[in-house]
């Protein structure tokens, strides 16, 4: 799992790369800089990287391997699954993919179905997935 130093010192870095690009004549703003800084540490932006920075750098509290059961939600419906694969991705985050025992409906509208025997995802540390459905649940939760 990826750690990350604490917000004040990111901020301290940002302060020093902007005072230093100054020094070399290239202007550059103090958000400029926040966002080279979340850039080196290899996550998209800096409230992404202010967000990692600021929790705990702890273990999941049930480790994931290929091979293992796990449980969960995925658009927001319960399964459960072996993990098929397990790749670490930058910024902390992990591409999962999962066999679920049994299909998992896709699909909410009453006249209609769609069954999914199989995902690949990103997930954090937390075991959830950093994107959204429209309704603003992650697309998966996996109980760790």
């Amino acid at each position: 799992m990826t750690t990350y130093p604490g917000i004040d010192e990111l901020k301290a870095q940002a302060r020093r790369l902007r005072q230093a690009m100054n020094d070399r004549g290239t202007a550059l703003t103090h958000s400029a800089a926040l966002e080279m800084i979340a850039h080196q540490h290899g996550v998209r932006d800096w409230n992404t990287l202010a967000a990692l920075a600021a929790r705990p750098n702890a273990a999941a509290k049930t480790p994931l391997f290929v091979g293992a059961q796990i449980r969960g939600r995925y658009l927001n419906q319960p399964f459960t699954g072996e993990i098929l694969s397990l790749s670490a991705l930058p910024g902390g985050l992990h591409r999962i993919t999962i066999h679920f025992d049994e299909a998992v409906d896709v699909v909410t509208f009453e006249s209609f179905s769609a069954f999914r025997r199989r995902v690949t995802a990103q997930i954090d540390a937390d075991g959830v997935s950093p994107r959204k459905t429209s309704n603003d649940l992650p697309h998966l939760v996996l109980e760790l």
